[in-house]
């Protein structure tokens, strides 16, 4: 028999133990009881796969490999719709 593990706190669930089953797509995942009363949500379930453009072509980042996948960490994101923030305008003072 497969063991039953809880997905938020990894506890293995023994026999008569009380869960809630969750189907995702073609996944299940198990929450007992305690963490199911403190959040029924069920969140981080799936790993996202991450797409950017290397060498000329749009590929998932984890077929990258290591030089690249550092490369990838080390870059910078921009937006590109966001207004340019205001620059401290210099004061200027007169002589007498």
């Amino acid at each position: 028999m497969k063991k039953l593990i809880c997905h938020d706190c990894k506890k293995e669930l023994g026999k008569g133990d009380e869960f809630v089953l969750y189907e995702v797509v073609s996944d299940k995942f198990i929450k007992c009881k305690e963490c199911y009363e403190k959040d029924p949500v069920l969140k981080n379930f799936q790993k996202a796969e991450v797409y950017s453009r290397v060498v000329g072509y749009i590929r998932p980042v984890q077929q990258w490999n290591k030089g690249k996948q550092a490369e990838f960490g080390d870059r910078t994101e921009f937006d590109v719709n966001c207004k340019p923030k205001k620059t401290a305008e210099k004061k200027t003072t007169k002589k007498k």
